[in-house]
C-alpha cells in the first residue's frame, strides 16, 4: 500500500512538475475538406515533444463531448526541437474543432477550422496565351492607403526620402488600379510578394519572407488580399501569387528555433549561391558546383531552405495550396526556380498540380540559350529523364534578342532584328512554346526604354508589337505602358527602375500615347484566338526587318517589323508559300486601314511595323 501510495504521489508530482506545453504558431492555419492534400498541422511553441493530442468539436462555442469524427488525429511526430509537433490528420467534416496537446496533466489548446471547398476549386482554369500579364512591384506601385505604410509590429518604417526604402505600395493602390489595368488590355496582375518580409532594410522587394501565412500588414491583411482577388475577378482580371520556396528570410521567426537543423542549408560561414544552376544538367558538372548551386544561399538575409526534409517539403506543398485556395489564385509565378533542390522541387509542383490539375505556373528560370531554359519546362524530354512538374518557364533568350536588336542600329552581320529570328529558331526545343512567358523586361532589369537605342519610344512600340504578336504568354513591367524611365543615370540600379505609376498630371502626352497605342494593342490581342495558339511561320532577312504569320486553317496575321533608319519595302512575294492560302485583301488592326497585299510597293516606315490581319 506505501509503496502504491508513494508510485501515485511520483505520478502525480511528475505531471506538476512538467513544464506547460504553450502553442505560438500552427500551419496550415486552417484546412478544407475533400482536399487531394492529406493534412499535416505544424505546432510550434514551448515544449510540444510528444504531446498526446486530442480533438473535440465546438459546436455554436460549446466543446462537445464524446468521440470526434471531423477532424481525426492519425500520427505525430517530433522534431530535433523539443518545441514542434507534426500531427498527421484526418479530414471529413467542415467545423471548428479544438486541439488539444497534452503533457502530463498541463495542456494547451488551439481553436482548427475546416471549411468546405468553394465549388469548382479543384478544376479551376488559370492565366494562358489569351492573357497579357501585368507585373507589379507592390510595394512602389500604388499608396492605396496611407495608414499602413508603417505599422508596430514591423521594423521597417516607410521612407519615401529613401531610394532603398518602403514607400507604401499596397493592396489597396492594386484595386484602385484595376480599371487601368483592364483599359491596357492587361487580363492577368502579377504582384511581387506580399508576404510578411520583416528585414530591418531594404524589405521593400518582398523576397524574404518572415512569415509564410501572413501578408504584410504594410500591404493591409490577408482578408483584404483575398477581397483584392475576388474584385479583380469580378472585373475579369486573374491574379497570381508571386512565391519563394527556394528561401526565406532571416527574420522568419524559425530561425531562432530550426525545427531540425537541417531545416535550411548551413555552412561554417555565410556562402553564396554560385548561380550556377546549369550544374543540374552539365554532365561534366562537379558535386561541389551542384552542391553550391542549390545549397548557397542567395543573399545574407536570405537563408537557403533544404526541401529534401521531408517535413520542409510537405509544408511548403501545403502552403502553396493553401493561398491557392484561401485566396481563390488564378495561377502562380515561382522566384528562383532552378536554385531549388531539383527532384524536391518537383515533387513540390507535383502535389500543387495534383491538387489543381488545369493551375498553370510559371518559373523564373533566368538563363540562356533556349536549351537551358527548355530543360525546366514540365514535358522537356531531357536526356536524364528529369521533369520539373513546371508548366511554363520565362523566355528570357527572346527578351535578350529583342533588346539587343533594338540597343543599336543593328547594321552588321547577324545584328539586329536577325537576333530575334535566331532566337525563334530555336522554339523546337520547347516542350509547349505557347507555355512561355515573353516579357520586354521586368522588375529585375532595366526597363525596355532604357535599353533602346536613343530611349526612342519608336522602338519601344516595335518591341511592343513583337511581343503582342509572338508566341507564348505576354507580361507588361508596370509603368511601361507609360514608357517610363529609369529615375537614375544607371538603369541597373534596381530600387531607381521600381517607381512608383505616374498618376494624374504626372502622365504626360508622350506617356498618354504609349498607353493608347498599347492599349489598342492588347485589346485587339484579347479577341484574336490565332494569337493565342496559332502556329508560326518566320522568314529571314539581313536588312534588320523581321517577318512572320501566326496562322491557322481559318485566318492569319501578318507582322513586318522593320527596325532599321531607313523605310523599307515589304517583299511580299517572298511570303507567298503561306500567303497564298489566305485573301491577300486584309486591315490593319491597330489603324483600321485596308491593306492590299497584292501590291508590290508596300512600304514600311523607319523604327516601325505592319501588322494584317487575314482570312481565307
Amino acid at each position: 500500500m506505501k509503496k502504491t501510495f508513494s508510485l501515485l504521489v511520483g505520478v502525480l508530482l511528475a505531471g506538476w512538475l512538467t513544464a506547460a506545453p504553450k502553442i505560438e504558431q500552427v500551419e496550415p492555419l486552417c484546412w478544407w475538406t475533400d482536399m487531394q492534400m492529406p493534412l499535416t498541422v505544424m505546432f510550434h511553441g514551448q515544449d510540444l515533444k510528444d504531446a498526446e493530442v486530442s480533438v473535440q468539436q465546438v459546436v455554436n462555442g460549446k466543446v462537445m463531448r464524446g468521440a470526434c469524427h471531423g477532424l481525426v488525429p492519425r500520427s505525430q511526430h517530433n522534431a530535433e526541437s523539443p518545441n514542434y509537433l507534426f500531427v498527421d490528420f484526418g479530414v471529413f467534416q467542415p467545423g471548428t474543432y479544438r486541439i488539444t496537446l497534452k503533457k502530463g496533466n498541463k495542456k494547451a489548446t488551439y481553436d482548427y477550422s475546416i471549411a468546405t471547398r468553394r465549388e469548382g476549386s479543384r478544376n479551376r482554369e488559370s492565366f494562358n496565351t489569351s492573357d497579357v500579364v501585368y507585373l507589379i512591384m507592390s510595394d512602389r506601385f500604388v499608396d492605396g492607403d496611407e495608414s499602413n505604410n508603417s505599422t508596430k509590429n514591423t521594423r521597417e518604417k516607410a521612407n519615401k526620402a529613401d531610394v532603398n526604402g518602403r514607400w507604401g505600395g499596397d493592396i489597396q493602390g492594386i484595386i484602385n488600379s484595376f480599371d487601368h489595368i483592364a483599359k491596357l488590355g492587361c487580363t492577368a496582375i502579377w504582384p511581387t510578394p506580399m508576404l510578411c518580409d520583416d528585414e530591418e532594410a531594404w524589405s521593400y522587394h518582398g523576397y524574404a519572407c518572415s512569415d509564410y501565412y501572413h501578408i504584410d500588414p504594410r500591404y493591409g491583411s490577408n482578408a483584404l488580399y483575398a477581397d483584392m482577388v475576388a474584385q479583380a475577378h469580378k472585373k475579369g482580371l486573374k491574379i497570381l501569387m508571386d512565391m519563394v520556396p527556394n528561401h526565406c528570410g532571416g527574420a522568419h521567426w524559425w530561425m531562432k528555433d530550426l525545427p531540425y537543423q537541417d531545416w535550411i542549408n548551413q555552412f561554417p560561414e555565410f556562402t553564396n549561391t554560385n548561380n550556377c544552376f546549369t550544374a543540374n544538367y552539365d554532365i561534366n558538372a562537379s558535386q561541389y558546383d551542384k552542391q553550391l548551386s542549390n545549397r548557397g544561399w542567395f543573399d545574407k538575409p536570405m537563408p537557403d531552405m533544404n526541401l529534401e526534409n521531408k517535413d520542409l517539403l510537405k509544408y511548403f506543398q501545403q502552403w502553396a495550396i493553401w493561398w491557392i485556395e484561401y485566396a481563390d489564385l488564378d495561377g502562380l509565378r515561382v522566384d528562383t526556380y532552378p536554385y531549388i533542390e531539383k527532384i524536391p522541387g518537383s515533387e513540390w509542383l507535383a502535389a500543387i498540380r495534383k491538387e489543381y490539375p488545369n493551375i498553370n505556373i510559371v518559373g523564373e528560370c533566368w538563363t540562356r540559350p533556349a536549351p537551358a531554359v527548355a530543360y525546366w519546362q514540365s514535358g522537356a524530354k531531357n536526356f536524364d529523364g528529369f521533369d520539373s512538374n513546371l508548366p511554363t518557364v520565362m523566355d528570357f533568350p527572346v527578351e535578350e534578342a529583342i533588346r539587343q536588336a533594338l540597343e543599336n542600329d543593328g547594321n552588321y552581320w547577324g545584328g539586329g532584328l536577325t537576333k530575334v529570328y535566331d532566337a525563334m529558331t530555336m522554339d523546337y526545343m520547347y516542350a509547349d512554346v505557347n507555355k512561355l512567358l515573353t516579357f520586354l523586361g521586368n522588375h529585375d532589369m532595366s526597363r525596355i526604354r532604357d535599353a533602346v537605342k536613343d530611349k526612342d519610344v519608336r522602338r519601344v512600340k516595335l518591341a511592343y508589337v513583337l511581343l503582342a504578336t509572338m508566341r507564348g504568354i505576354p507580361q507588361v513591367l508596370y509603368g511601361d505602358e507609360y514608357a517610363m524611365v529609369s529615375k537614375s543615370e544607371d538603369p541597373s540600379n534596381h530600387s531607381y527602375l521600381r517607381a512608383p505609376l505616374p498618376q494624374g498630371n504626372e502622365v504626360n502626352e508622350e506617356m498618354q500615347d504609349m498607353f493608347n497605342f498599347q492599349s489598342r494593342l492588347f485589346n485587339w490581342r484579347k479577341k484574336e484566338p490565332v494569337l493565342h495558339t496559332g502556329k508560326t511561320m518566320h522568314f529571314l532577312a539581313r536588312n534588320n526587318t523581321y517577318a512572320f504569320f501566326r496562322y491557322n486553317d481559318e485566318e492569319a496575321v501578318f507582322v513586318f517589323a522593320n527596325a532599321s533608319d531607313e523605310p523599307r519595302i515589304v517583299p511580299i512575294e517572298t511570303y507567298q508559300e503561306i500567303l497564298s492560302q489566305y485573301n491577300p485583301k486584309g486591315y490593319n488592326p491597330l489603324t483600321g486601314e485596308e491593306v492590299d497585299l497584292t501590291l508590290k510597293d508596300i512600304k514600311v516606315k523607319e523604327l516601325s511595323t505592319l501588322v494584317v490581319k487575314l482570312r481565307k
